[in-house]
């Protein structure tokens, strides 16, 4: 049982970091990202369409991309899609294609993403310490519905906290590799 235990918090725990990861991958940093137009959705005839299932996205270049819709009749909706987003870029649309130009960052600009992958980051920590609260309470009603024995649940507890330990030291690793990009002149 303990093991079983301990893999389904472990499986948790991972998609928490993954998500996390897939999050802070949508913070702009200095250089083109096609991750950061993940979040991206347009209106393709009156149905929400995320831009990457309708178009390609290519980087030529370490502060270009270049959108191409495989519909050319949804390049406005694109780009009015691009707009309304918080990512703070102005698209070039020349009929066939979108072009987004990455200007350099300012060093005020880069302390705002900063501040916003640090409460990114924070909300995976949080995430993975709710997983951990979730399975220590499971474990004590286990223990009082007298399925598990006091001492297994402590070992139990202590595996969780040491699986805790160590995604939490991922999502900072995530974070702090993020920082470095976003801070890289």
């Amino acid at each position: 049982m303990r093991p079983k235990i301990v893999a389904e918090a472990e499986e948790k725990m991972k998609k928490r970091v993954a998500g996390c990861a897939a999050e802070l991958a949508t913070v702009r940093t200095g250089r083109a990202s096609a991750a950061i137009l993940d979040r991206i959705v347009v209106d393709y005839y009156g149905t929400k369409t995320a831009l990457k299932q309708m178009a390609t996205i290519t980087v030529p270049e370490p502060q270009l991309m270049v959108i191409q819709p495989w519909d050319k009749n949804v390049l406005s909706e694109i780009e009015k899609a691009l707009l309304q987003s918080d990512l703070g870029l102005t698209p070039n649309n020349d009929g066939t294609v979108i072009r987004l130009s990455f200007p350099p960052l300012s060093e005020e600009r880069r302390q705002e993403l900063v501040k916003i992958t640090k409460k990114i980051a924070e909300e995976g920590r949080v995430s993975i310490r709710q997983v951990r609260r979730e399975t220590n309470e499971n474990l004590k009603k286990l223990e009082k519905d007298k399925v598990m024995s006091e001492d297994e649940r402590e070992r139990t507890q202590e595996d969780i906290q040491k699986l805790t330990d160590k995604y939490i030291a991922e999502v900072d690793e995530l974070l702090k590799h993020k920082e470095e990009a976003i801070m890289e002149v």
